[in-house]
């Protein structure tokens, strides 16, 4: 019985990281490559690539049927790249296209 609810919530949480990580790379292609550059980040061939990995890290990550197993390194790995790449420079890119969603308090 744990043993099943554990499947069942690593099955929710690999499932959750790896649609981050789509979005991640789906962000990465997303925006024009003078963008990267006028916002002071790296290229983006360079983060294309990047979320690429870490979309594949996170299929790998999947359950038996779908990816390869339960590997905790590769979900953490891919989780920390596509992070990195959604909280630093996808704001910036957004800064810099005139997408800023501004708090206004």
């Amino acid at each position: 019985m744990i043993v099943a609810i554990q499947t069942w919530i690593f099955l929710v949480l690999a499932v959750a990281l790896f649609a981050l990580e789509i979005w991640a790379f789906v962000n990465a292609l997303r925006f024009r490559a003078d963008a990267y550059v006028a916002a002071g980040k790296r290229t983006r061939v360079f983060w294309s690539v990047l979320t690429g990995v870490a979309m594949l890290l996170g299929f790998l990550s999947l359950p038996y049927p779908i990816g390869r197993g339960s590997n905790m390194l590769f979900m953490l790995a891919g989780v920390i790249i596509a992070g990195i790449f959604l909280a630093d420079v996808l704001p910036a890119l957004k800064r810099v296209m005139g997408r800023a969603q501004g708090n206004r308090w």
